[in-house]
């Protein structure tokens, strides 16, 4: 298969929203080369291998079998994909890290405590740290040989992550900070040689600090008895009058927040990639069953209503994928701009992640919502065997439910996606207004009923754009109603987040489907094709019921009719036989009996 072109016109974030992408222009996973395919594979192979043997010792928490677990992990290179070269790592991209948090992303439990050890447990100090905090830590945390922990969330301040009680106050000495307060929910809290730590100097300043086990004032709960991730270890951290070093304070006093928060743009992305692994393990287990059961002396892939749960299921894997490739392709590009204008490596890949932070958020949302639809759906494929311990989809099915809560709630995410959008737009990083302006003028006017233009793919490229009209219309409307009221409207931000996050993932679905043809012919790509095809019929109806619910809330009179009028208008889909559709990529994934598209 031919290789990706590097030559890509880099969009900035959420730039999308107002313009036109082409399927030449974005990155699809068939373009992944050869030692992308290796780093997956080599995932897959650890999981198989060193993960799925041993999930009940895992759950059962058996002392000592995680921490090794991990180091093992590292000993195979795994954790320092994206660890630079000088610091013992393989220096790998943005592309090849998302691929590995995808390929280990169905190991269950141990996909929590991994993914928290090379994301929040390490690149806080990678990307903050001294010289010296790096060449200390760095090459340990990358080797396995010590695993990493994040401790930001407390009893009264999850969501709310700057309302934080813990206090640091310099001892008289000058030498140390005496740290007092309590962390919950510390995923690798229980084993973690390093801690990145959270609390305000002097009461207001917040601030970052590493710790290690040992540390004097600094103890940790018992493990946390969860409903899922029974495996990873979840501990509470307590501080009492514990002695940090001054030269363990990371980062500038009082700049706490600019690490919690830029580590999260990458921690969301990062969650999609591992539940999209997950989502693709499952739903290969939940065809093998229903390839295997048999009811009414046929097997129950053989009836359209598991037809229809295994084919939405994959349609959901494959769009999420396509829409998580295009934007660590966009982070990728990106940082390597960055770094070519001469910015140091640190800077490089936060500014990357802060600029598609909105897709980032919206990529969490997605992939957390997509794997509790696949486990769901596969606990019902499996019948009573399903609520069975004996099946391993019950276990997914509880391990899922965490995503839609850690790295921020998918309300959270969602609130943000608007929020960023629209401060973007007042600081003139994006055209929102102007496009929202356009859209208004055509509202106004006589709708044009010129040639239609019949090259391949164009009904599908019009809703698209028409789709983005929605929601331009509506976010435009709603900030001009309720100007900065619009905050305290969570219900409406979040109405247009939907959109966005529908129009978004349809797109990217798209322009793969469309790549796929131009690269490969339209009888090979037809089930993809099938697969995106179905996802924007089905999303318009999605832009459709959120437009409405949210020009119903804010509007009156003639301005609501005239934009129900619009967005029944913007979301006008051609018929399109969804039913039959899905049979075929349904055939597809039992021919297989697994997901393999």
């Amino acid at each position: 298969m031919p290789e990706q072109s590097q030559q890509q016109i880099l969009h900035k974030g959420a730039e999308w929203l107002t313009k036109e992408s082409q399927p030449g222009e974005t990155f699809i996973p068939e373009s992944f080369n050869e030692e992308q395919k290796m780093v997956k594979d080599m995932c897959l192979t650890f999981l198989h291998n060193e993960i799925f043997p041993n999930l009940d010792r895992i759950d059962d928490l058996e002392p000592g079998l995680m921490p090794s677990l991990v180091q093992k992990a590292g000993e195979q290179g795994m954790l320092s994909v994206s660890i630079p070269e000088e610091f013992n790592g393989l220096g790998k991209d943005f592309i090849t890290s998302t691929i590995v948090n995808e390929g280990l992303g169905g190991g269950h439990s141990f996909s929590v405590a991994v993914a928290a050890h090379m994301g929040i447990g390490t690149l806080p100090i990678l990307y903050f740290g001294t010289p010296e905090q790096k060449a200390k830590y760095i090459p340990k945390l990358a080797s396995g040989e010590w695993k990493g922990a994040y401790g930001l969330t407390e009893p009264n301040s999850g969501s709310d992550a700057l309302g934080a009680r813990s206090t640091a106050k310099l001892s008289e000495d000058g030498k140390y900070y005496i740290l007092n307060g309590q962390k919950c929910w510390i995923t690798n809290g229980g084993f973690a040689d390093v801690y990145t730590v959270f609390a305000k100097i002097d009461g207001d300043k917040f601030s970052a600090f590493i710790l290690e086990r040992g540390m004097e004032g600094f103890t940790q709960g018992s493990e946390e008895h969860k409903m899922g991730i029974k495996g990873s270890s979840t501990v509470q951290l307590y501080f009492q009058d514990c002695k940090v070093p001054v030269g363990n304070l990371l980062g500038e006093i009082g700049k706490g927040h600019v690490i919690a928060f830029n580590i999260l743009n990458i921690g969301r992305l990062k969650l999609c990639a591992a539940a999209l692994g997950g989502s693709k393990g499952a739903l290969s287990t939940t065809i093998h069953y229903a390839n295997t059961r048999e009811q009414f002396k046929q097997p129950i892939s053989n009836f359209g209503a598991i037809k229809y749960k295994l084919a939405e299921s994959a349609i959901r894997i494959w769009v999420c994928e396509s829409a998580l490739y295009r934007t660590s392709s966009w982070v990728d590009e990106k940082e390597k701009e960055l770094l070519a204008s001469g910015k140091p490596f640190n800077e490089s890949l936060l500014g990357a992640a802060e600029e598609y932070a909105i897709e980032c958020a919206m990529l969490k949302v997605f992939g957390s919502e997509l794997l509790d639809y696949v486990v769901d759906e596969g606990v019902q494929v499996h019948g009573g065997n399903g609520y069975s311990a004996e099946y391993n989809i019950s276990r997914a099915y509880r391990d899922s439910r965490i995503n839609r809560i850690y790295e921020g709630t998918n309300e959270i995410n969602r609130l943000l996606t608007v929020d960023m959008v629209l401060k973007r737009a007042m600081k003139g990083r994006l055209d929102l207004m102007g496009a929202a302006m356009s859209v208004q003028k055509e509202l106004m006017s006589i709708p044009d009923f010129g040639s239609e233009d019949d090259s391949p793919f164009a009904t599908e490229r019009k809703l698209i754009r028409n789709m983005k009209k929605a929601i331009l219309m509506v976010a435009g409307a709603a900030v001009q109603k309720l100007m900065m009221k619009i905050e305290q409207e969570q219900e409406i931000l979040m109405n247009i987040a939907d959109m966005a996050i529908v129009v978004f993932h349809a797109e990217s679905a798209l322009l793969r489907a469309m790549k796929l043809v131009e690269l490969n012919g339209e009888d090979a790509a037809s089930v993809q094709v099938d697969m995106a095809r179905t996802y924007l019929y089905d999303g318009a109806d999605q832009v459709n019921k959120s437009g409405k619910d949210a020009i119903n809330a804010f509007a009156s009179g003639d301005e609501q009719r005239m934009m129900l009028l619009g967005i029944k208008r913007f979301t006008k889909a051609e018929p399109f036989n969804a039913k039959e559709a899905r049979r075929r990529i349904s055939g597809r994934l039992i021919a297989d009996d697994a997901y393999k598209l």
